[in-house]
């Protein structure tokens, strides 16, 4: 077989948070209440960002967070496109309490999602219980009716710990499993049980707790399949890893996971191919209301990442393509934003031995 037939491109990329203010400008707004310390209408963010960078034509079409990104994706044409949605898709349910921050998108906006078709959409984060168990439910369902497939949350512990398979050219296929910790803000009641619908939660980073994870991916993988474990863990600031992260990393790549996509802060983390394999530490944010908010300037939360990974099953490499937010909408990065991205992530990944090239596209590429 070719290797052209060999290699596989997966997307993967942060926090796709298309609630809030990003509701409001969408076809179909739901309600812009909201329980938030200082902000109770969704309406200001959309304000917010406007005085940043301009006014929005409200309403926008499905595609318009997406902006110059969806083409980039046809473009790149990925065999298997692997979101993190950190938002609750209903019109329904009760603010869940003990949150000072909820985010829903009205279930009639979901082909802001399918706009860029994703084959899987991972749930296991602190955002997709917003709204109580109601709103997890209606979650599941109008993703299901928009023929997406949900990893990581489910109406039982089983169905929310259940990998998705995901069909590839000649044969192969990618098994996903989806996971959170408690360090990302996930509360642990929202934990699936038995008879209680939640989210995939890990109770620790240990050993036994990785091996649990591999155990039900290598179940379904099949010689020459790709197997991807997405984790919401971690702090929204920072750059470091905590041992207990690179450990459990490591540990499912001993086990057979081929690439590791870790999510939850910001901005993006340190990067590292370890034994041949990918592992994202912190994707960072790709879609957000946050333009506005003048906080933690210093980590350019402002620019994004689209992370391809090229896996043949024995060796990875990652190709990224610079982003930035404007209008509550994704733009090519100046060259100038994608070497400040470089800069930084070469600097906080030189402990995992990574090197970032800027190509003369203006895109980043990793090596060991």
């Amino acid at each position: 077989m070719r290797a052209a037939e060999t290699t596989h491109t997966v997307f993967l990329c942060g926090d796709v948070m298309t609630g809030r203010g990003l509701d409001q400008i969408l076809p179909h707004r739901g309600s812009p209440e909201l329980h938030e310390p200082v902000v109770t209408d969704a309406r200001t963010y959309v304000a917010l960002a406007e005085q940043t960078n301009g006014p929005i034509a409200v309403p926008v079409d499905f595609a318009w967070p997406w902006g110059e990104a969806a083409a980039l994706l046809d473009e790149v044409a990925p065999d298997v496109r692997l979101i993190n949605l950190e938002t609750s898709i209903t019109a329904d349910g009760e603010f869940a309490p003990g949150k000072t921050v909820h985010y829903r998108m009205h279930p009639d906006n979901i082909a802001c999602l399918t706009v860029i078709r994703p084959d899987a959409v991972a749930l296991a984060n602190n955002h997709v219980m917003d709204f109580g168990i109601r709103g997890l439910a209606d979650t599941l369902r109008a993703l299901d009716e928009a023929g997406l497939r949900g990893v990581g949350a489910g109406l039982t512990v089983e169905e929310a710990e259940c990998p998705a398979v995901v069909g590839l050219p000649h044969g192969r296929r990618v098994v996903i499993a989806a996971r959170g910790t408690e360090s990302s803000g996930i509360p642990h009641s929202w934990a699936a049980g038995i008879n209680r619908p939640g989210v995939a939660l890990l109770a620790d980073l240990s050993d036994q707790a990785a091996d649990e994870i591999t155990g039900r991916v290598m179940a379904l993988k099949q010689p020459g399949d790709i197997a991807i474990v997405s984790v919401h863990w971690g702090s929204n600031w920072g750059y470091g890893v905590e041992p207990a992260q690179r450990r459990f990393a490591h540990r499912l790549i001993d086990a057979g996971i081929d690439v590791v996509h870790g999510h939850s802060s910001h901005h993006p983390r340190p990067v590292e191919i370890y034994r041949g394999k990918l592992i994202v530490y912190g994707c960072g944010d790709l879609i957000d209301d946050y333009e506005g908010i003048r906080t933690h300037g210093s980590f350019r939360p402002e620019l994004r990442l689209l992370y391809f990974a090229r896996t043949d099953g024995d060796a990875a490499a990652l190709l990224m393509v610079p982003m930035r937010a404007r209008r509550m909408r994704l733009e090519r990065a100046t060259r100038d934003e994608a070497e400040w991205l470089r800069s930084t992530l070469e600097q906080v990944s030189r402990p995992f031995g990574t090197r970032v090239r800027l190509t003369s596209d203006g895109a980043l590429t990793v090596s060991a």
